[in-house]
């Protein structure tokens, strides 16, 4: 029995994204379920397979795994010759730091601008708190492409597990036109134009279910 991923509308579901993602660029092959997150039997079907009753929920064979971060975890122990994260020690701790920064942090970002990608590309005012979040988020991207992007056009050289974690982000800056940035706007560019974005993108807009409470506008 192969890996097989469990996730949220891929409209809206930026916890759900991250690990898709990563899976698709690395070559992992899987399964995949996706559920609306208002449907009735949401939370009795995702409790089923794990405890938490969220997704993302990543299942091989007997083993469960949930969280974004956890599951990027397990695939880099799983597949290490994809390397997920980078073999240097050093820029592996900060790969790590920057990946758990972006899994706790960042609330005001996450709740005035929610990942939705049918929504029009047009700006949308955010507070103090969200503009701190999204410079702090614009100084650690460029930070990571001056200190160890020589090797590539992601933040750590080749597309790894910190690109997974932060790829909701650019949907959020793409999609409310926020100004960023031209090293942040390049490294935007650089995931949107893999395949698989498109793959997600389309599948998306395909989508009929409509959460209210992510239509901010």
């Amino acid at each position: 029995m192969g890996l097989h991923l469990v996730i949220g509308n891929k409209n809206y579901s930026s916890w759900s994204f991250r690990p898709w993602l990563a899976m698709r660029v690395a070559g992992i092959a899987f399964a995949e379920t996706v559920m609306s997150l208002d449907a009735p039997d949401f939370k009795s079907r995702v409790t089923a397979t794990s405890g938490a009753g969220r997704v993302p929920v990543l299942i091989d064979g007997d083993t469960t795994v949930w969280e974004s971060l956890a599951i990027l975890e397990y695939l880099a122990d799983k597949f290490a010759a994809k390397g997920l994260w980078p073999r240097d020690a050093a820029t592996r701790a900060h790969a790590r730091a920057a990946a758990s920064e972006m899994h706790a942090g960042f609330a005001a970002l996450r709740s005035q601008l929610p990942m939705n990608i049918r929504r029009p590309v047009m700006a949308h005012a955010v507070d103090e708190d969200a503009r701190r979040d999204i410079a702090r988020i614009d100084a650690l991207w460029s930070e990571c492409r001056a200190r160890f992007g020589r090797e590539g056009q992601f933040l750590y050289g080749a597309f790894g597990a910190a690109d997974a974690m932060y790829a909701p982000v650019v949907w959020r800056f793409h999609t409310y036109a926020v100004e960023v940035s031209a090293v942040a706007r390049a490294y935007m560019r650089t995931l949107m134009e893999l395949p698989m974005w498109s793959e997600w993108r389309e599948a998306a807009l395909r989508e009929p279910w409509v959460l209210p409470h992510d239509e901010i506008d």
